[in-house]
Formats: structure tokens, sequence, C-alpha cells
């Protein structure tokens, strides 16, 4: 039988926020594979936050996928999604978030979001995006010298998402701050910055309704603009939408809002630093792409499966029920950890070498199941045309400091990257 682990073990931490501003720590997550891939966890009180019951992390691949889509025994919707239990009083609320919904009901209302991102709409966008990076590389690429986490990598999903949702672009920086509010309240530099004041500590909680008012009572007045004056964005379909013959409700709306703002965001925004990073690290990879462009495809997905954005989702056991040997019980949490499964080595060879050429290359970076990620179509689309631009009009790019991590246990993010490179003409 597989034997268990607390988080004193030394096996390490896979909880405090303060240990990911270091990386994903994935020497961790081989041993854990190698000696308890089930193994149960402590949630201390941290940064202000109080204690929890404690998780079963799950690190090996096939248990990931087979977490990511047996619902009926793993739900989304029990206790949410989130690592933390959601407060009482916000639980309701935050169950009718598609990301926190089991089938059907999940189904149904995917079903109806999904016409925004079939793969005609994300054609329609691929000029606008290769315009976009084009953009923020001519502005930086004569100085031969940048922050590209701030200048580039922040920049363009941000620009991008405001286009793809409709927000007028004057407002994209309301996306920014409200991403850095949700995914950076456990960095204090994110948290403070976020909101122009102290980090959002508890008894707010940054994802309740309470904390998220602004970003709600904004959602409503764009859809009262786009009511009356629609357009070929997704507030617009979203305004139009209907779930089982209705259309959707101010919760769903709201959520969906919520989540377009921060998964649209942060995700793009924490790949495409760590990716360029990888080839930074990397340059002989870096020149067999530059030599052959036909690589980028394989690239792109290397790079999601190297540096994966998101470092874990949360599902609750809905009876008791034993996974590789562990015995977990109804009402427990237990959550996958995609850095760890993307590692694996009984699914991928070498696993800790950065790869273009990999193939297969089936990493779970965008989840796994009913709930893979929607928006995976355009964020591949945006670390496309990132890397195309960067490799060939930022040649010979070298770290010029320190790489600044975001302070989370749930973004594996990117705050400051300086780096110098040859200056090239626009």
């Amino acid at each position: 039988m597989t034997t268990t682990t607390t988080q004193t073990d030394p096996l390490g931490d896979l909880f405090d926020p303060r240990a990911y501003a270091q990386g994903a720590p994935y020497d961790v997550y081989a041993r854990l594979r190698a000696e308890a891939p089930v193994s149960w966890h402590e949630e201390p009180a941290v940064l202000g936050w109080p204690a929890g019951p404690g998780f079963w992390a799950v690190t090996r691949y096939d248990d990931v996928q087979h977490v990511s889509r047996t619902p009926g025994t793993y739900s989304a919707w029990l206790g949410c999604t989130q690592l933390r239990d959601p407060a009482p009083e916000d639980l309701d609320f935050t169950r009718q978030m598609m990301l926190n919904m089991d089938p059907p009901v999940h189904n149904r209302l995917r079903k109806t979001v999904s016409k925004a991102f079939t793969p005609a709409r994300i054609r329609h966008f691929t000029e606008m995006i290769r315009t976009r990076a084009k953009v923020l590389v001519d502005a930086v690429c004569e100085r031969g010298e940048c922050d590209f986490a701030q200048d580039i990598a922040d920049e363009l999903p941000l620009v991008t998402l405001a286009e793809i949702m409709g927000v007028p672009e004057s407002d994209r920086h309301l996306l920014f701050m409200w991403a850095n509010r949700v995914i950076g309240y456990q960095d204090e530099e994110l948290g403070s910055t976020s909101t122009g004041a102290q980090p959002a500590r508890p008894p707010v909680n940054p994802r309740s309704r309470a904390a998220l008012q602004d970003m709600f009572d904004y959602a409503h007045q764009l859809a009262e603009f786009k009511r009356a004056n629609p357009a070929d964005d997704l507030i617009t379909t979203l305004v139009h939408a209907e779930v089982d013959g209705r259309p959707l409700s101010d919760e769903e709306f709201e959520l969906f809002f919520f989540l377009l703002s921060v998964a649209g965001n942060d995700t793009t925004r924490s790949a495409i630093p760590a990716g360029v990073l990888a080839f930074i690290q990397h340059p002989d990879q870096r020149r067999r792409l530059v030599e052959d462009p036909s690589r980028l495809p394989g690239a792109v997905e290397e790079v999601l499966r190297y540096c994966p954005p998101v470092v874990h989702f949360r599902r609750t056991a809905t009876e008791d029920v034993e996974l590789r040997g562990a015995r977990i019980n109804r009402g427990d949490k237990v959550v996958v950890f995609y850095p760890a499964a993307n590692r694996d080595p009984e699914v991928f060879a070498d696993p800790d070498r950065f790869d273009i050429t990999r193939t297969p290359n089936n990493h779970v970076s965008f989840g796994f199941g009913p709930h893979i990620c929607l928006g995976a179509g355009f964020a591949r689309l945006q670390i496309t045309h990132t890397l195309s631009e960067v490799l060939n009009r930022m040649p010979e790019m070298e770290l010029a400091g320190a790489v600044e991590r975001i302070q989370s246990n749930f973004i594996l993010g990117i705050k400051r990257m300086p780096v110098r490179f040859q200056p090239t003409r626009r």
C-alpha cells in the first residue's frame, strides 16, 4: 500500500505560497511521484489566513487524468475548485461559476458559451493577435533591453482579452487590476498594487462577491451597452446566450465575466515569459527553432508542458474511495498538480529536459476531462505569435537581472524579467 505524508515530512511543502516564489518545487513532485503519489498534506495558517482541514495531493499523470475525468467521484461543485474552502456565505454563489459545476449542469452551460471559442472564432482573431505582438516588440526592439514580463507579457494578454471580450481598450487596466487582486492576493506587492491599498486579508476574501462587486458592476454596465450596441465579441455573445431556453442569470453572467477576466489574462500572462525564459536557458533549443520555424507548434506545446501556468485544481470526494492505495474519505479535498503530472517519467521521456521536438506531448496544462480549458486556442495563438516575434527580432537575448516570480501556490507567474538583446530596427 502507498504510504501517506504530511506537510512536515521532509518530502516538502506544497501549500505555502512563499515557496513558489522560487518556482515550482519539481524536486518535491519527483519524490512524491516515486514514494507517495497520493499524499496527505496539512493546511497551516499562512499569511494571515486560518488553517484548513488538509488535502490529498495527486502527482502522477494517470491519476491526475483519472480525477479530472471522474466528476461523479471527484466533484468540482461540492467544495469548488480552489484549494482553500470558500467562506460558507460565498459557497452557493461560487458554485454558479462554470468552473465549479459538475455534469450535466456544467455541460449545458459550457455548450452555450463554447460558441464563442470555436476554431473559426479563434482564426478570426489571428491577425489581430499577430499585429498586437508585433507592435509590442516594435516598442522595445531598438532599445536592446526591456522588462519582458511588464513590457510584453503583461500587455499582450490584456489588449487581446479586451478586444475579444469587447472591453474598451481604455479600460484594459481594470482587467489587470482585477486579475492581480484575485491571483496575486497571496503576494504582498501585487495584493497592494492591485487596489492601491494594503493587501486583502481575512475576513475579506478576494474571491468573494463583496470583494468583486466593482467588477460585477462594470460587467453589468458593459452588458447593457452591448445589448444596445451588439458587436462581434464575447460579451455580446453572453448577453444573448440561452441555457435550456433561458438567458444566463445575473450570477452566471457575473461569474463568467470573472472567469474570462482572470483566467483569460493570467494563464497566458504567465506562460509567455516562462516560455521565453526557457529559451534563454536552453540556447540550443532556440537555435533549433530559429533554423526551422516549422517547429513552432511543437515548441508551443513544450513551453506549456515544461512551464505550465496553473499549479493545481481541487476536487472533493463524493464518497469513500481508494486511489493509488490511499484511502480517501467522503468530503476530503483531492488536489491535482499539473506541473507534477507534466514531468511524470512514466509518460514523458527525460521529463526535466526542455525539448521542442518532443512527440507525443500530451501535457495537462489546460486541464483534462469536462473542464479542459475553453480558451486554450486563444492562449496557444498568443504564445505562438509572441515567440515568433521575439525569436526573430530580439536576437541574443539574455537575462539582465534577477527573475522575480509571483508568490502564489496557484499560478506560476513572473512579475519581472529584465532582459537585454541585440538592438534591431523596426
